[in-house]
């Protein structure tokens, strides 16, 4: 099993903990992610990674699909797989309704379709085997639409990029994993346990064997919350708040994949309660409503010999074939350290 970090730039006035980075690349660690919202943007952090470090990979987990054009996106993977020695990641997603169409104002459209005919662009600028032509559902190239001036005209990439960059997905349905399975290298899915991981990896497999695959190859790597000290409950207390935050309030009653995914986990009536709580505004009792079970399912919390304890199961789940990188969430250099000494 690989490691990686996420790279955070939250809060008003972001910066990036390159002292970090850059130990967990001593350290051993493959992978950092970048991330954006309404905020910073995913780009911009990767490219200064890859500028500061010499054997780690990074990548955008992931880039909002509909803030940029796939010809965008290819351009941004042509730059930095050219200045980093092919170490950039490609990650992609749809991100939510609510920020596509409240933050870039643009329609969310049809996630799944918008996810392949958007790699399937790019790939196709990558090969440059003739100029790029895609006629889809969601996009039109050259522009043909009725507003369309008439004079574009097809285009083959000036620059020469590697058609093995790999691309990952953020996926979390069964819908969009079985699509993941099926298109992309990797998948991030922002929960994962080790005890139930066929919700995440069985329709990933649907996907890759539709596909002509198997999982050989392709690298789920979930993101995982890890906090260390002394006292596990308090641990658990300094992760409730985000997980009630994503189960509850990230997305409608009725259209929360945060939720339903928690649901699938075992813990439904569990997920709408935290829900109910924080859609009325309780976001104190949402977050103590978030069960230790499911914090400690897919969560690393405590001293360090329960931690080192909890990650037998992971190992076991990756040599089984359900994970290939753990992405350590907002984690310290402690966690890091004693993760890496554990798994690498």
């Amino acid at each position: 099993m690989k490691l990686g970090l996420t790279v955070g730039m939250g809060g008003p006035h972001p910066k990036i903990d390159m002292t970090m980075i850059l130990e967990a690349e001593r350290m051993g660690f493959s992978q950092a992610w970048t991330g954006e919202s309404y905020s910073t943007d995913a780009v911009s952090p990767a490219a200064w990674i890859l500028a500061r470090t010499t054997t780690m990979k990074a990548g955008t987990g992931i880039m909002q699909m509909p803030a940029r054009t796939p010809a965008c996106a290819a351009m941004t993977v042509l730059s930095l797989q050219a200045l980093s020695g092919n170490r950039f990641i490609c990650g992609i997603g749809p991100s939510g309704p609510q920020v596509i169409e409240g933050w870039h104002g643009v329609a969310y459209g049809k996630p799944m379709q918008r996810t392949r005919e958007y790699i399937a662009i790019i790939k196709q600028i990558l090969a440059r085997e003739k100029p790029l032509e895609f006629q889809g559902e969601q996009y039109s190239i050259p522009y043909n639409g009725p507003d369309a001036s008439g004079l574009g005209r097809p285009l083959r990439s000036i620059a020469h990029g590697d058609t093995n960059v790999p691309f990952y997905t953020a996926s979390i349905t069964p819908a969009g994993l079985r699509m993941s399975g099926e298109v992309a290298d990797g998948n991030l899915p922002i929960f994962f346990s080790p005890d139930a991981p066929d919700v995440v990896t069985g329709p990933t497999l649907e996907g890759r064997k539709k596909a002509g695959k198997t999982m050989d190859g392709f690298d789920t790597a979930p993101y995982v919350r890890a906090v260390m000290g002394p006292d596990a409950a308090a641990c658990r207390d300094a992760i409730r708040p985000e997980l009630a935050l994503y189960i509850g309030g990230m997305g409608a009653r009725k259209k929360n994949f945060y939720n339903d995914m928690v649901s699938k986990m075992g813990f439904e009536g569990q997920a709408r309660t935290i829900q109910d709580y924080y859609l009325d505004g309780k976001k104190n009792e949402a977050a103590a409503a978030v069960p230790d079970a499911l914090i400690d399912a897919i969560s690393l919390c405590g001293p360090a010999d329960r931690i080192r304890g909890r990650l037998e199961a992971w190992k076991d789940v990756a040599k089984a074939g359900h994970v290939g990188t753990m992405v350590l969430k907002g984690s310290g250099l402690d966690v890091l350290r004693v993760v890496a000494e554990a798994v690498l």
